[in-house]
């Protein structure tokens, strides 16, 4: 053992250590800044940003420590710095579109149009956000479906997110006869809204007349929820407005066409056949 210790070019073997002792230094104050960071930003970030930084001092900490480390072992800054820009504009030329996608994302944690946690429509899907990253949003549908979403689509698209305030407005259109009293119809839909438990005060229901159609007269009623109380105000509200008309002898009329045979002052003739009786189609048979 002593003349393998007595072997050793200790003077070629410091860098070496200094180098590793560097390494792991870096390692554990790098975890111990992260962890003080996130500690100190939780009250004033969100939980995905949150994250973020961690991640960020953790890895800048660590590379200027690597990078002191690669200095004891005799590396050029400059030169591994020129490489590095080399390599960067190579890799850049090469995959623009992941480029493309990395910086759309910045885009999107820096402007905070959604959170994890929110529910968002892009298209037609519609889904939880689970994750914000680098390269893409990953999204649970309401069917259970895992869906992962490029950034740059994101940027590019219209975003909708659907439980960013306490409360929505459910739109629900639908027309009455032409014979109806729309007096009567306002009554009875607010009649419903007063009864519904799902249905807000304030703002109060809403009912516009929104013009004379083909077969009815449209009205569009609109009604106020709390957004965890939206589907059930949905799915209720328009079974009881069925239910409130049915009573009141509202009619909701199916679409009428009127036939004309050329000639509109002359009416157009209609003759009535009888079916045959059962006796006289055995006979026939």
């Amino acid at each position: 053992m002593s003349e393998w210790l007595s072997g050793i070019n200790w003077s070629a073997a410091l860098p070496l250590v200094r180098a590793a002792i560097l390494v792991l230094a870096g390692l554990m104050l790098a975890s111990l800044a992260s962890r003080l960071a996130a500690r100190a930003l939780r009250p004033r970030l969100s939980t995905h940003v949150l994250q973020l930084m961690r991640r960020l001092v953790f890895y800048v900490i660590l590379a200027l420590f690597l990078a002191s480390a690669l200095r004891e072992l005799g590396f050029s800054l400059a030169v591994l710095m020129g490489a590095a820009g080399v390599l960067t504009v190579a890799i850049g030329f090469a995959s623009q579109t992941t480029a493309s996608n990395l910086i759309s994302g910045l885009f999107l944690i820096g402007e905070r149009s959604f959170e994890v946690g929110e529910i968002i429509k892009i298209g037609s899907t519609t889904g939880e956000v689970l994750s914000i990253d680098a390269l893409s949003v990953k999204l649970r549908t309401m069917d259970n479906l895992y869906v992962r979403i490029p950034n740059e689509t994101l940027i590019k698209s219209e975003v909708t997110t659907l439980n960013r305030f306490p409360i929505r407005r459910f739109d629900l259109m639908l027309g009455v006869a032409y014979k109806e009293d729309l007096n009567r119809v306002r009554e009875a839909l607010m009649a419903v809204a007063e009864a519904n438990i799902h249905c807000l005060d304030e703002p109060a229901p809403l009912f516009i007349f929104t013009g004379f159609g083909d077969s009815s007269l449209d009205i569009q009623f609109s009604v106020w929820a709390r957004r965890e109380n939206f589907l059930t105000l949905r799915n209720t509200i328009a079974t009881e407005i069925k239910q409130a008309f049915d009573a009141a002898g509202i009619e909701i009329p199916f679409p009428h066409r009127t036939i004309y045979t050329g000639e509109v002052t002359k009416p157009m003739p209609v003759q009535l056949v009888s079916a045959p009786d059962a006796a006289s189609s055995d006979r026939g048979n």
